[in-house]
């Protein structure tokens, strides 16, 4: 089977290191997996995805760069220059609509619509004509899509609408992690010296990009009360983003620098939280799932999260702490203060809680999607697939 992958950019992300490990554990040569980028800018997964004989494709200008034939011509010529392929996977959220539209358009028997990312409370914000344009593409979707895969519940009304569990092409599916560094032995006094870190320290970990979503100023305003309270601590925050400069503004404006390490985008991530790390904060504006939480809960850290992550992201129920955003810092810094005051025990053997949140099981899981909704597809062009791939999962039910 050869699938194209369609994603902005390959770049050290949550969807993008799912799809990257995805294809390290694959059968590569039963399914072919080729991926479309949006961007001329190499990604941090570029050569990696190359060496295992997978092909990085650029499409451009993008189609948010406003020439939507140009963009058509040019994915066409992809399917017919690097094809035939049985099937497109869109990973653009909203932007599916388009692509899998032109996918039917070039006959692609199968065509599937990835929702990554909880986005209603962010699309309700939005300017009218950009609901429009949302609007627009969900139906698109809804229309040419032959299955959807969610990352969580929560995600999935976002392309498929409120009412996406009574159709039976779109399904929920986790992501899967991959659990075998978290086994590894890390030198913590070694690691801790390497990134300039006493060993008395307290250590709170972040690791996403440092973009709105991930509320990296709200970390700043509860480092800044928390601070007070624990003089020893360090906040590590892994990542890049394009606000990255606006945090270590307001970090060095609030006098807070001694207490903030700015890694920046790192390989090791958990070798970092099993060796660096005394707890983990993520209080993000909204996620579809939160890939590094299920890392943090593998490494064995309790973690201080937003109400807003999806359930599906709580495996290991004992490690998490959900705080609401509407409550003050101060709940927050006073959680922070009460996980530091316990005493030091041995972290919790947490990989047999996440077995069924391994890369493993998530391949399996996603190449039984591949193989029914190809069975489905095969001799089916157009929307006859769509019609039929519904009638058949209906019958299953």
């Amino acid at each position: 089977m050869k699938i194209l992958h369609v994603i902005g950019t390959l770049n050290r992300a949550g969807s993008e290191t799912w799809l990257t490990q995805i294809l390290h554990n694959i059968d590569r040569q039963k399914y072919s997996m080729h991926y479309l980028v949006h961007t001329a800018e190499p990604g941090d997964y570029d050569e990696e995805i190359k060496a295992l004989g997978s092909r990085v494709i650029r499409c451009l200008p993008r189609l948010k760069d406003g020439n939507p034939l140009q963009y058509a011509l040019n994915f066409r010529r992809i399917l017919r220059e690097y094809g035939p392929y049985d099937c497109v996977h869109s990973h653009i959220h909203h932007t599916s609509g388009f692509i899998l539209m032109l996918a039917a358009i070039m006959r692609i028997p199968v065509r599937i619509a990835h929702s990554h990312c909880d986005t209603r409370t962010l699309d309700r914000k939005s300017p009218f004509l950009i609901r429009m344009y949302y609007a627009t593409m969900n139906a698109l979707i809804r229309r040419f899509a032959t299955t959807g895969i969610a990352c969580s519940e929560s995600a999935a009304p976002s392309l498929f609408s409120d009412s996406w569990a009574s159709d039976p092409r779109w399904r929920v599916q986790t992501y899967g992690i991959d659990l075998h560094p978290f086994t590894e032995v890390v030198n913590s006094a070694s690691l801790r010296a390497e990134l300039g870190i006493s060993p008395d320290s307290f250590v709170i970990g972040h690791v996403g990009r440092i973009e709105n979503q991930k509320n990296h100023r709200f970390i700043v305003d509860i480092a800044e009360r928390f601070c007070r309270m624990e003089p020893r601590a360090v906040f590590l925050l892994v990542g890049a983003g394009s606000l990255k400069s606006d945090i270590e503004n307001r970090v060095r404006n609030l006098g807070l620098a001694e207490h903030f390490i700015f890694a920046g985008v790192r390989r090791d991530v958990p070798r970092l939280m099993k060796g660096a790390m005394d707890c983990f904060l993520f209080p993000s504006l909204f996620e579809g799932l939160g890939l590094v939480l299920l890392e943090a809960q593998a490494a064995g850290l309790i973690c201080v999260i937003s109400d807003r992550l999806p359930d599906e992201a709580s495996v290991v129920t004992k490690l998490v702490r959900r705080i609401s955003l509407e409550e003050p810092v101060e709940v927050w810094a006073s959680e922070l203060l009460r996980i530091r005051s316990l005493p030091r025990q041995p972290r919790m053997d947490t990989l047999s809680k996440l077995q069924d949140n391994s890369i493993e099981a998530s391949v399996s899981r996603l190449t039984h999607i591949y193989d029914s909704v190809s069975r489905i597809g095969k001799g089916a062009t157009g929307n006859q697939a769509t019609v039929a791939a519904t009638a058949s999962l209906k019958v299953r039910q």
